[in-house]
């Protein structure tokens, strides 16, 4: 865990794909004990990419760090009633499930609720309809690949970040704890329910898309590395490095003339143009002869240079980097940061592993948690949570209804 400061609560996770299990896993590093219920040979996301050169997969590793993992035969009626029976197990902080799979038969809610009726469970779906839906698909229909890309691409580009499961994964997790503080003041258990596509389109009206489309009847292009409606544009130095650079408050545009000493140039591009470079707005108009003229600074400096310049001033930017490349060169993707750790993954090795990005005053960080191997809490799980002897325990074995590592 990072810290400890949800410690108590049990949180039983049945999940596959990015949003479920990225939700428990904040909970887990926040200090819950999360549980995830794992077919015998896995879930349908136990081998998905990336992998290592044995097959492992590094993505399921990522996800579901810090959570105990019990290997249940769910395709069995007796063993779906064990998993029910740890959804439902007794306890204060308990009676807590996080699941994306349909909430029908032994996942339906009322089924479940009669076993236990304070029950909180969080259903997680790609469209409130009931259509299946995936961040992909979602983020197709939400416009915003349609921002997203070179201004010479016509059509839509996609995202390479899972965006709308990420988001929805957190306000789950969200989700989770509101309920549960309902039920510690009134006694009652609730289904909650959350669709990406809702996520998404609701995103889109958060940063006034929805209004844009509607009031203006705009048809948002294309607009590459630009940011819109103010300035920010990405720049090559001398040495062939890549940085983006970002002014979008005066304060920014004041440390950027600082920084380059071309305050005059823009001056006189922005009187050419009947402009105002102190309003954001004009600094968007004028984006083209803003960036001519900065083109020109950067192609005359190292990035070792440059970087210095815009430093010192106070510049808001950030340089381009491979994965590798953060790995060897930024303190902030290392063992520098609090945020990170390195850890052993059993049967795949010792990388950095992140803990919360929250940092809580009261509640301080503690050690990274590894992600289970499939079934590796097995019989702690059984004999722990659902008091079973021994003998229940193998029995439970012997009929093929659970597995360990």
């Amino acid at each position: 865990m990072s810290n400890a400061i949800l410690r108590g609560l049990r949180i039983v996770e049945s999940a596959a794909f990015v949003a479920a299990p990225s939700a428990s896993m904040t909970l887990a590093q926040l200090g819950a004990d999360v549980i995830r219920i794992d077919p015998l040979g896995g879930g349908i996301d136990a081998n998905r990419w990336p992998v290592t050169a044995e097959g492992k997969s590094l993505y399921w590793a990522a996800l579901n760090k810090g959570k105990r993992s019990i290997r249940i035969d769910i395709a069995k009626p007796e063993g779906r009633e064990l998993a029910q029976a740890l959804i439902t197990a007794p306890g204060e902080n308990a009676g807590l499930f996080i699941t994306n799979f349909p909430a029908t038969g032994w996942l339906d809610y009322e089924a479940l609720r009669k076993l236990r009726g304070d029950l909180v469970m969080v259903n997680i779906t790609g469209d409130p309809t009931g259509r299946t839906a995936l961040d992909y698909t979602v983020n197709a229909a939400a416009g915003f690949a349609y921002l997203t890309g070179p201004t010479d691409v016509a059509g839509p580009v996609n995202n390479v970040v899972p965006a709308w499961d990420l988001v929805t994964g957190q306000s789950a997790a969200l989700g989770l704890i509101a309920a549960e503080r309902h039920r510690r003041l009134t006694g009652e258990g609730q289904l909650v329910r959350i669709a990406l596509s809702d996520v998404a389109f609701a995103t889109a009206g958060t940063l006034g898309y929805i209004a844009d489309a509607t009031i203006n009847r705009a048809e948002r292009p294309h607009y590459g590395n630009d940011v819109f409606g103010a300035y920010g544009h990405d720049f090559v130095t001398r040495d062939g490095k890549r940085l983006m650079l970002v002014a979008i408050t005066r304060g920014q545009w004041e440390t950027l003339k600082k920084a380059t000493g071309l305050g005059e140039k823009f001056e006189l591009a922005a009187r050419a143009l009947d402009l105002d470079f102190a309003r954001e707005g004009d600094r968007y108009r004028g984006r083209a002869a803003i960036t001519a003229i900065l083109e020109r600074w950067f192609a005359e400096r190292d990035f070792a240079a440059a970087a210095d310049a815009l430093e010192t001033a106070g510049v808001c930017w950030g340089p381009y980097q491979t994965f590798q490349e953060m790995l060897r060169n930024d303190p902030r993707a290392s063992a520098a940061n609090p945020l990170f750790q390195s850890v052993e993954q059993p049967g795949i090795g010792r990388y950095l592993m992140p803990g919360s990005p929250l940092d809580f005053a009261a509640s301080p960080r503690g050690a990274v948690a590894r992600a289970p191997i499939l079934g590796e809490h097995t019989d702690e799980i059984l004999l722990g949570v659902l008091k079973l002897t021994d003998r229940a325990v193998g029995e439970l074995h012997d009929r093929g209804l659970v597995a360990g590592v």
